[in-house]
């Protein structure tokens, strides 16, 4: 009975002070990280010349007009802040797209790429690549595509997944592994069957990873559609939750949340699609973080959606500076360096058997 009330008596992290208060500091530290990963880069410029660039295209102060113009405002202005808030984009989207993916499957283990939704989009991006497809979209149809793969992928997984019955967090990983390497073989094919070695480079870059390509044509469509989706998740915390205990259960609380999960779906394939069209394939974002935020705040996705969009925000951003600095002259492309951080923690927390939600045994 002691030890009862003394778990009791311990400082919770549910508290929604606690709550309110990690908000806040990685809110700071989502700042303080775009601030501070703008002055990194190959062109050794000071930090006066970085912020004064920020300031007079923000402000348009008359004093900083010498910067209105000119290399210096090129690299800050047109490269580095595009690229450091594309950073943020995506790790925002993949960490919520992982939150939500593991809630409906119940899964903890789950995330973007093993439902199959990220070689969906991948197959697009790769399909209007090679051979042209949906060119008559114009210029974003490499987006356009890979918004489509990751839709038609996700809608393919939940038919499958409910053939011979509703679906099942079971029937819907198996339903994902299976599409996903139907995906990946078509992707395959299609670069072997074209022979086309600049192509193939570009489809390389998906494969890859890199947030090169950043600009802020690319930053205006997914900042606002990141952003909206999370919203929207965020305001859905408590259907979430209730998937976390499963269809039966949810059906006597007066819930059926078999329809939501092809709305959720849906949006995570949005998310999702631009993500890959903007910075390729980065896994691991959407499965570490979530853990993270799980084991030190619990299974609330009231908590939970808007923290894990935080902390993947800041961690996409430095893992982009960190690709840009190791090596010389050179830039490792992000997915490699995110897979080599990832893979030990996944395999860390199957080591400990600590992957329940919550971080529960």
């Amino acid at each position: 009975m002691r030890k009862r009330d003394a778990s009791e008596a311990r400082p919770s992290f549910f508290h929604t002070s606690v709550f309110i208060l990690a908000l806040l500091v990685l809110l700071a530290a989502l700042a303080l990280s775009v601030l501070g990963a703008v002055t990194f880069g190959n062109a050794d410029l000071s930090v006066k010349d970085v912020y004064s660039v920020i300031l007079y295209e923000v402000f348009r102060f008359d004093s900083l007009s010498a910067y209105k113009e000119g290399p210096v405002r090129d690299v800050v202005w047109l490269i580095r802040l595009p690229r450091v808030l594309l950073a943020l984009g995506v790790g925002m989207g993949l960490s919520v797209c992982g939150v939500v993916m593991q809630a409906i499957v119940r899964n903890p283990l789950a995330d973007p790429y093993i439902l199959g939704v990220s070689s969906g989009a991948t197959l697009g991006a790769t399909l209007s690549i090679m051979l042209g497809v949906g060119s008559f979209l114009g210029g974003n149809s490499v987006g356009l595509m890979a918004f489509i793969g990751a839709m038609i992928t996700s809608f393919a997984v939940m038919y499958i997944a409910n053939m011979g019955g509703r679906a099942t967090s079971g029937k819907l990983i198996l339903a994902g592994t299976a599409v996903s390497s139907v995906c990946s073989a078509f992707s395959n094919f299609v670069l072997y069957i074209t022979n086309d070695n600049s192509a193939t480079a570009q489809v390389t870059f998906w494969t890859m990873g890199s947030l090169s390509g950043a600009d802020w044509a690319r930053v205006k469509v997914i900042l606002p559609v990141i952003l909206l989706c999370g919203l929207f998740f965020w305001s859905q915390f408590r259907n979430l939750n209730l998937m976390l205990l499963g269809d039966e259960v949810s059906v006597t609380l007066g819930a059926d949340l078999h329809r939501v999960r092809s709305l959720y779906l849906l949006l995570s394939a949005l998310m999702v699609g631009f993500s890959v069209y903007c910075a390729g394939m980065i896994g691991f974002v959407g499965l570490i973080i979530p853990h993270v935020i799980r084991i030190l705040f619990g299974t609330d996705h009231r908590r939970l959606v808007p923290l894990a969009a935080l902390l993947g925000a800041v961690f996409l951003i430095w893992c982009d500076v960190a690709c840009r600095v190791i090596l010389k002259n050179a830039e490792l492309p992000i997915g490699i360096l995110v897979s080599i951080i990832g893979a030990p923690c996944f395999i860390y927390l199957l080591a400990r058997r600590s992957y329940g939600f919550g971080g529960g045994r």
